[in-house]
């Protein structure tokens, strides 16, 4: 067994209620009283999660402002205008409540209301991260990205194209696990947040720099995603696959924060250039388009991913999964140039995404990119 390392995970409260740990969590770190931002996603006041944590805040003798204009994925914009918010208040926490948006949004924001540095200075590692940032309360209402436990906040910059900064700085204190909070997530947006938890996991523990420490928690993530994301889908009050699904999106998490990602992220980032199709939907369907490609250069690593679908053929039990969540395949109209892989390879090729690109264990060369490219604008 090669050595590993396995990075710090964050305080984790799971199970249905848990929200309610809130107020004491947030006493814990950031004292009695005093001023707090909630980072929110906008479509959760409606479902009243925004108010309850408000409460639940309020009840603990926090003053509390929101933040909850995020429209899509984060942008430099929202995280600047987030950590003015929290600077002009003196605020002493941030929470991020909602999808990765959410998550990745107060993560940074946390960052850059303490340094006073716009989110653009933190692209791509330009700059360190302040070591004094604000404590941070991450509480994840949709079972996807795994933000909760992982050290990277990725969001568009004023260019529109995607960037990310990475630090332990940016990995949250506490990750509050409630799976009541998912269960107003629309089918559709279940299945895209559930296809991207699990191509998190299979990447992680098939790419270049997997590990035995950290494929206990991958292949447990591709465990409980593959037997309940279908439940999950078709009955949103199942408490009990939310609750599967959230914690496999968590391990999901833990694994990339170790291990990292590969192709597939290469694809549905280099695709976040182009064009506003959802993270975990381009993301499950760039996995769709080239998890065959990718398993004949690593089948021991694959054969594993099998044992944990309970299946003879991971690519085969994949794919199957994809269909059965009903989630949109074909990419027509969705603003993208089908006709025009080599743009989409230019992308996939460029720095930002480069260390996907890289870390994928069977690396593709330049006219491969163009291949892969092809099969993704093609996926019917």
């Amino acid at each position: 067994m090669k050595p590993f390392t396995l990075s710090a995970i964050p305080e984790i409260h799971f199970g249905a209620g848990r929200i309610a740990d809130l107020g004491g969590k947030a006493e814990a770190l950031a004292g009695k009283g005093g001023h707090v931002l909630l980072v929110a996603d906008p479509a959760l006041a409606a479902l009243g999660i925004t108010d309850k944590a408000l409460g639940i805040l309020k009840t603990a003798g926090f003053d509390v402002a929101v933040y909850d204009g995020l429209k899509g994925e984060p942008k430099q914009s929202d995280i600047d205008t987030a950590a003015d918010m929290a600077r002009r208040a003196r605020s002493k926490l941030i929470v991020g409540l909602g999808g990765g948006s959410a998550l990745d949004t107060a993560k940074l924001v946390a960052c850059c209301a303490v340094s006073g540095e716009s989110a653009s200075a933190y692209a791509l590692c330009a700059t360190p991260l302040p070591s004094n940032r604000l404590p941070v309360i991450a509480i994840p209402t949709t079972a996807g990205t795994g933000s909760e436990v992982t050290r990277v906040s990725v969001y568009a910059n004023d260019q529109k194209e995607k960037v990310w900064a990475w630090g332990e700085e940016l990995k949250p204190d506490v990750a509050i696990l409630d799976p009541e909070l998912t269960v107003g997530v629309p089918p559709h947006i279940t299945a895209a947040t559930g296809l991207d938890a699990l191509v998190h996991a299979i990447e992680a523990c098939t790419n270049k720099h997997r590990t035995d420490g950290n494929d206990l928690y991958c292949l447990e993530a591709i465990s409980l995603i593959s037997a309940n994301l279908e439940a999950a889908v078709k009955d949103p009050s199942n408490i009990a696959a939310r609750g599967a699904m959230l914690l496999g999106s968590c391990y999901g998490g833990i694994g990339i924060d170790n291990c990292g990602t590969a192709l597939a992220h290469n694809i549905s980032h280099a695709i976040a250039d182009l064009a506003p199709i959802p993270h975990g939907r381009a993301t499950g369907l760039a996995m769709l388009a080239t998890m065959d490609w990718v398993a004949e250069g690593n089948p021991l690593a694959f054969g594993r991913v099998a044992r944990a679908m309970k299946a003879d053929d991971a690519v085969k039990a994949y794919a199957k999964l994809v269909r059965a969540t009903g989630i949109k395949v074909s990419l027509a109209g969705d603003g993208l140039d089908l006709d025009n892989p080599e743009l989409l390879a230019k992308h996939m090729a460029s720095p930002a995404n480069n260390p996907m690109r890289k870390s994928t264990a069977r690396y593709p060369d330049d006219a491969e990119l163009v291949m892969l490219a092809g099969r993704m604008l093609s996926l019917q």
